[in-house]
């Protein structure tokens, strides 16, 4: 695969990824975290620090409403509820795994 191709490719690829998170609302961050370490929001500060690195200024609220499809707040209020005192266990074990690991 040449290079133009590659890039054309990881392009879809996100964008896809992006699609399926803005699809799957029912897909809350905290689970993410817990299951993969990385969230929405995450994405979003990825997103922000490539452009940053190519000389585009992208704040972190643009970057956000580029993942979430819409204000970051206005997704908050639409599709994420507080977490479970479960989840936040969850978290909690999965932090403190990466901490013994390092």
């Amino acid at each position: 695969m040449d290079e133009q191709t590659r890039l054309e490719v990881e392009a879809a690829a996100f964008r896809r990824l992006v699609k399926h998170l803005q699809d799957n609302t029912d897909v809350q961050n905290i689970d993410l975290m817990i299951l993969a370490d990385f969230c929405r929001n995450c994405l979003a500060k990825w997103y922000a620090a490539e452009a940053g690195e190519r000389g585009h200024e992208v704040s972190y609220d643009q970057a956000r409403e580029v993942v979430y499809g819409m204000p970051y707040a206005q997704w908050k209020d639409q599709h994420q509820p507080p977490a479970t005192p479960e989840q936040m266990a969850a978290f909690k074990a999965r932090q403190d795994a990466k901490k013994t690991k390092s």
